[in-house]
């Protein structure tokens, strides 16, 4: 797959059942890619051509070159 630039992201789940959603591109947003982490697990992703966007649902740390993030989860 061809990025336009190789930025990438890191989530670091903080309780386990964090879930990493990827959306895809395109006039029609969808889902497209799922991925359930545990505490302490660790996710490195890029967007690509397919993936527009990302959702995090839980409490994970979520690093990217803009900054660092807490998703506080559902609390």
């Amino acid at each position: 797959m061809t990025t336009s630039n190789n930025d990438f992201f890191v989530i670091k789940a903080l309780e386990d059942g964090v879930n990493v959603i990827g959306l895809t591109r395109g006039t029609d947003t969808r889902f497209h890619h799922s991925e359930k982490l545990d505490q302490g697990e660790v996710m490195i992703a890029q967007f690509t051509e397919h993936t527009s966007a990302v959702k995090v649902r839980g409490k994970a740390i979520i690093q990217t070159s803009h900054g660092e993030m807490t998703n506080e989860g559902d609390e």
